[in-house]
């Protein structure tokens, strides 16, 4: 095989001496160990296997090769709004998305945001993303969505939705049938569930959507127990009409009562958290630390690059710190201590890799062992000082680590990317396409709508009166003290 095409799908790939983390049920740490691609699939993991003539040798010494990371949730046509809604709550997201502005993007805003995000992923070591696309208000937008999701060598999950119509309506249509049986073929990389939200009307108006997902096999995906939006009448509503399976995946799920957290648990769905978003916009504390006494399946997501970070590095690191912040604080309020942390870092880590694959019915992801789909990452930079001395391998991928470390990333056995570089990906033309929705959007809207959107009021705040006089020390005599 010719070296100067040393990327060519199909070419076997052997990483060599990494710590293989391959995230079966003993969680096990193999130091010293290869991983072997042959095709689309893990070969073999073991020291120093024995690879086919011509393929292509990649060093893991001193790296940590674990599966790629699955997002479950992410809003990826927003990404072309990058960082615009970093001070937004989610009174704000709903305004500017639901009421003024979303209805704004045209098919080729959505394909920007979408190519956009995906090479995003990718350069993360997240290597399967669900694509909550929620602002498909036509046939030519839900196109132009999984034309970008099929450009990119990532494995996709296109969650159709429609927020400027009613679930009934857009999931019933002519347009939508045409579109599912168009584009939903059978692609290995490219899955489908509905995405839509109940809001408790007990005439339950969304009745039609989940008998359209019902009847062509599709899961659904929905933000629960989201503040003052969705509530345990969404959920009781779902419940008692038999739509609560174990394929459904509740985003959020932060504000929810027990009784509702017993029905998810009882029906085997699953939890997508989002804990950066639920933190800062509120939805609700981000559940972890409710969820895991019922024993409801845990995947992590990241929402929106509208307001957050696009890696699951972030999205690890925050969900441990607040599930430990909340125990800790639950103990302080009765008296208690904290001696022991009940959530681990490498449960973090099955969240992010097993616990995707399991919610998106993928059981072939999510691990590094023969006959596994080959979509692993290599954690390695020899140029940071951070990259060593490493003696916890789960606590160095949460706590230590981040996308700038993420040396190599192999997909349905193709590498995509190569030292700390994304192989054969037109950044140039992501950015122009970018560029262009960008300024339609913010000439469409006008400058003044521009920056108030991006600028939200800050409310008034007042300092507490002090019982206390401020005295200057400094001109004290402290010898005489």
């Amino acid at each position: 095989m010719n070296d100067r095409t040393p990327f060519q799908p199909g070419r076997p790939v052997v990483l060599r001496g990494g710590t293989v983390l391959p995230m079966d049920d003993g969680r096990r740490v193999l130091s010293r160990t290869d991983v072997l691609v042959v095709d689309d699939r893990i070969a073999a993991v073991g020291p120093a296997l024995e690879a086919p003539d011509g393929a292509l040798e990649i060093d893991a010494t001193g790296g940590i090769v674990m599966p790629g990371m699955i997002d479950t949730h992410r809003h990826m046509w927003q990404t072309v709004m990058r960082g615009y809604g970093a001070d937004w709550t989610l009174t704000q997201y709903f305004v500017w998305n639901y009421l003024e502005y979303g209805r704004l993007f045209r098919p080729e805003d959505i394909h920007a945001g979408n190519v956009l995000a995906a090479l995003e992923a990718l350069e993360a070591g997240v290597t399967t993303v669900v694509d909550w696309s929620h602002n498909l208000q036509t046939a030519e937008h839900a196109d132009a969505a999984a034309d970008a999701l099929q450009s990119v060598p990532g494995r996709f999950v296109l969650a159709y939705g429609n927020i400027q119509q009613a679930p009934a309506e857009w999931a019933t249509s002519a347009a939508f049938r045409d579109f599912v049986a168009r584009r939903i073929t059978g692609d290995d990389l490219l899955g489908f569930q509905l995405a839509f939200d109940v809001l408790g009307d007990p005439a339950f108006p969304e009745k039609p959507a989940f008998d359209v997902a019902r009847e062509l096999g599709a899961p659904v995906t929905t933000h629960a127990g989201v503040w003052g939006a969705t509530s345990d009448a969404g959920i009781q509503l779902m419940y008692d009409h038999g739509f609560m399976t174990p394929q459904t995946v509740y985003v959020h799920a932060a504000s929810l009562s027990t009784d509702s957290y017993h029905r998810i648990a009882a029906t085997g769905g699953s939890v997508s958290v989002s804990t950066e978003s639920e933190q800062s916009a509120g939805q609700g504390y981000p559940p972890t630390w409710r969820i895991r006494s019922h024993g409801i399946p845990v995947s992590l997501s990241m929402d929106t690059s509208v307001w957050w970070s696009g890696d699951l590095f972030s999205a690890m690191r925050a969900t441990l710190s607040a599930d430990r912040s909340r125990e800790h604080l639950e103990a302080h309020a009765t008296g208690g201590t904290v001696t022991h942390a009940g959530l681990r870092a490498d449960q973090v880590v099955e969240w992010a890799t097993r616990g995707g694959a399991q919610a998106i019915g993928r059981p072939d992801l999510g691990r590094l062992e023969p006959g596994y789909k080959a979509d692993l990452v290599l954690i390695k930079n020899d140029h940071s000082p951070v990259s060593f001395p490493l003696h916890h391998p789960y606590g160095h991928v949460v706590f230590q680590a981040q996308r700038g470390d993420v040396h190599t990333v192999i997909v349905n056995g193709r590498v995509v990317k190569h030292e700390h570089r994304l192989v054969g990906a037109d950044l140039d033309a992501a950015r122009r396409a970018a560029e262009r929705s960008v300024e339609h959007l913010r000439s469409t809207m006008g400058q003044e709508a521009w920056e108030r959107g991006m600028n939200p009021d800050v409310p008034e705040s007042k300092i507490l009166d002090n019982p206390y006089t401020y005295t200057d020390y400094s001109s004290a005599d402290t010898h005489s003290l």
